[in-house]
């Protein structure tokens, strides 16, 4: 048992070097044709910052909702990918330090942060008492000190579990629960407030009560994608090679199919009440999107988003071939990606060709920050819950078995 221990306790230093340098060539990638971009086009460069913001974000935060869906559940899915969530959500402070340029150049991206814009729009004005900068930055402070506070608390108790502290009855694991369950409720509704504040306000003129719940399937997925990319990175190597199983990669890749068929169910049913309404205050939102360039690149989200990847993940072969799973989960960030793109973009740009350069190159810059001090927050930690008592359990079942 000693040497098994000492086995699963062990640091794949190959596999997190390697995600280290991939996040290097993402961010100098970005770089270059970020600095690119912001030369050709400087009105593209707080818009391009918010896409990134917004992504990095994304991945922290879900990271901290699965995290705590993890501890809810306590299924074994769960429990090989935790430490990839942890490392995640311990990196809310660097999209907190992401968001300082988008509170201080605010009125570059908000037309109701500007005065003169404010002055001479009634419906402005009528929304003035909720969106001014003095409340929407305190919303902000609140959403990121309560994602700070559950992601602290979780990653703590982790870790003293993991020196035999506490929690390593499985009565004492009740605490993990005690803080994820109304954390979870409490996230959906902040960040329904967040995706009003950041992103829908940006048209402040539309508005949609199911807005808020796209973007958090939204982010649920890209975390759930890329903690299924690192494990099969890591599968072939200690310690996950004597942990992770076929049937492991199969839940994470049924999981991973709900959440697509979630986001197309709640996206498609939108744009449905939308058009079927037809209202003046509500199509201009999709008619910027379906018209000119973007109509060519809606299509591009349909099939990307939705079409592709729910055929794909239907085969339950291919959920149980690591490799070929992580391609389609590498596939779903980079659509991520791009459905931030086409959240945001249309409003700064309706060309002939409407994605610019700083677009893709600023968002990369700074998601490839984010993985670079991922890959360090990841080699912390063991990356097994050695001493939770349902890992344990876990291990004690032939083959690995059960869910």
């Amino acid at each position: 048992m000693t040497m098994a221990t000492n086995a699963l306790t062990t640091t794949d230093t190959a596999g997190i070097d390697r995600l280290q340098r991939q996040g290097m060539v993402i961010a100098v990638a970005g770089l270059v044709a970020g600095g690119i971009g912001a030369f050709l086009q400087p009105a593209q460069i707080m818009p391009s910052w918010l896409i990134g913001f917004m992504f990095c974000t994304g991945l922290s935060c879900g990271s901290l909702t699965l995290l705590m869906l993890q501890h809810m559940s306590g299924g074994q899915w769960g429990l090989v990918a935790r430490r990839i969530w942890e490392a995640g959500s311990r990196l809310l402070p660097y999209c907190m330090l992401l968001f300082i340029p988008i509170a201080v150049f605010a009125p570059k991206l908000y037309h109701w942060a500007q005065p003169d814009a404010v002055a001479h729009d009634e419906i402005l004005q009528m929304k003035a008492p909720y969106l001014n900068l003095p409340f929407w930055a305190g919303r902000a402070v609140i959403f990121f000190a309560f994602c700070w506070f559950c992601a602290m608390l979780l990653n703590k108790w982790s870790a003293a579990q993991d020196r035999g502290e506490l929690a390593i009855t499985e009565a004492d694991t009740r605490r993990f629960r005690v803080v994820s369950a109304p954390g979870l409720l409490f996230f959906i509704l902040l960040m329904s407030l967040m995706g009003v504040d950041w992103l829908m306000s940006l048209d402040p003129h539309w508005y949609s009560t199911i807005y808020g719940l796209i973007l958090v399937v939204g982010q649920g997925l890209s975390a759930l994608s890329f903690a299924v990319a690192v494990l099969a990175l890591m599968a072939p190597r200690e310690p996950m090679n004597s942990v992770l199983r076929t049937m492991h990669f199969h839940d994470l890749g049924k999981l991973m199919l709900a959440l697509v068929m979630l986001w197309a169910y709640f996206s498609f049913s939108q744009f449905l009440i939308i058009w079927a309404g037809n209202l003046p205050e509500e199509i201009p939102y999709y008619l910027a999107r379906l018209q000119g360039g973007w109509k060519y690149l809606s299509l591009v989200l349909v099939f990307g988003h939705f079409i592709l990847p729910f055929c794909l993940l239907l085969s339950a072969d291919l959920k149980k071939r690591p490799n070929l799973l992580a391609r389609v989960a590498w596939f779903i960030i980079a659509i991520r990606l791009y459905d931030l793109i086409w959240l945001i973009a249309p409003g700064f740009n309706q060309g002939a060709f409407p994605i610019s350069l700083a677009n893709v190159g600023i968002p990369l810059l700074l998601a490839g920050g984010w993985l670079f001090l991922f890959a360090g927050q990841l080699r912390k930690h063991a990356l097994l819950p050695v001493n939770d008592p349902y890992f344990k359990n876990m291990l004690a079942q032939p083959h690995h078995g059960g869910h």
